[in-house]
């Protein structure tokens, strides 16, 4: 028998017993994988750009800017693109069923942000072939149940001249994003066609997104933006992408430092849970842990099959609830805004090797000064 099978079968001792300890390892893992998978992908940590910046109007986002906002900023020798966006949101059928539409340039969107988005010029060439076609992104359309070519109706705030609020759109084409952690759960709509038709807010933005050229500073850049326009009705806040998710997470809580309570309590549960459950088990052999010494076992390799056994449970439980964390991050996901990336996985492993040594090192301590006399009086 090797080392590594003598570890395996002291694990399984008490099959029950080591079955509940990984499932607890397993539901606590599931947690932290769920919890950082969310802020992974709300804060934009695996795809915010700190390159692609937005203008907004400083008095608040919902607020809109003029559209002459955008020759002036394009004017600029550092702007290597620009698009204007103004954002409808609404419903579908129910009013639960919130959606968002962002109104563009078709060409414009392609230069400044087609390669986040996936926006291939055949997808780019079907938005432009009529005023009422939209380009939906893969989230929305599996979450919807859409295809290309379906007619949609939304019910949006946005009223249109003849008073109604019903836009009608057809389908032309998904665009799928540039990898798992882009946001595609929106549609993009034509601007020149929602300009028209709306009654209020012509020839206004909610705002513009500039991609900076290779080799210049965003944050100089955003500053000389908003310079531009410190003195005007509308004033400017510029911002890298990954500072204004972080920045509006910040506005309803802290999700980092809960997200940290969370876990911290369900991992601090569990360690508590296994060093109880290990230094019982060391205690129920102690007659085998001192024949194991007359054998010649040295305190180093008790040492390490006490420790072994522990980074085994914890290993198990925790690549399942990991597993199911993955799982759970594919399925619902891009409506939920999870994104397990292999930031997350990393974290992950240490945490499940740090948890298994630091449960193990009191029982592996308390086995190898075990005296043998005391051990054979157990018996």
């Amino acid at each position: 028998m090797t080392f590594f099978d003598l570890m395996r079968r002291n694990a399984w001792r008490k099959r029950l017993r080591s079955v509940l300890l990984m499932f607890s390892v397993g539901i606590a893992f599931l947690i932290y994988g769920l919890t950082a998978s969310f802020v992974s992908g709300s804060q934009g940590a695996a795809g915010a750009s700190d390159n692609l910046l937005g203008v907004f109007n400083k008095s608040g986002r919902g607020l809109p800017l003029p559209f002459a906002y955008l020759n002036r900023i394009a004017a600029d020798g550092d702007v290597a693109a620009v698009v204007y966006t103004a954002r409808m949101r609404g419903f579908v059928e129910v009013a639960k069923n919130v959606v968002v539409v962002s109104a563009v340039d078709p060409s414009a969107i392609a230069a400044a942000n087609g390669k986040e988005l996936g926006l291939t010029p055949e997808l780019i060439a079907a938005l432009e072939e009529g005023g009422d076609r939209v380009l939906v992104g893969r989230a929305l359309a599996e979450a919807q149940g859409w295809s290309v070519g379906q007619r949609i109706g939304v019910t949006s705030q946005v009223m249109k001249e003849d008073g109604s609020r019903d836009w009608t759109f057809v389908i032309a084409g998904i665009f799928e994003g540039a990898d798992a952690s882009t946001d595609t759960y929106f549609m993009l709509a034509r601007y020149d066609t929602i300009n028209a038709a709306r009654a209020r807010d012509k020839d206004t933005v909610d705002a513009f997104v500039v991609r900076p050229r290779e080799g210049v500073s965003s944050g100089l850049l955003a500053a000389r933006i908003d310079a531009l326009f410190a003195n005007s009705a509308a004033q400017t806040r510029t911002q890298s992408e990954k500072q204004f998710l972080e920045a509006f997470l910040r506005q309803f809580a802290d999700v980092g430092l809960i997200v940290s309570l969370v876990v911290g309590a369900a991992f601090v549960t569990i360690l508590m849970i296994a060093v109880n459950t290990m230094l019982f088990a060391v205690r129920e052999r102690r007659f085998e842990i001192g024949v194991m010494k007359v054998l010649g076992f040295s305190g180093g390799r008790i040492i390490a099959l006490i420790l072994g056994e522990t980074l085994f449970i914890f290993a198990v439980g925790g690549v399942g609830g990991l597993f199911l964390a993955k799982l759970a991050t594919l399925s619902i996901g891009p409506a939920f805004g999870l994104v397990f990336s292999a930031e997350v996985l990393l974290k992950s492993v240490a945490i499940i090797a740090g948890l298994g040594l630091l449960t193990g090192l009191l029982p592996a301590f308390s086995a190898m000064r075990l005296p043998i006399v005391n051990a054979f009086r157990s018996r």
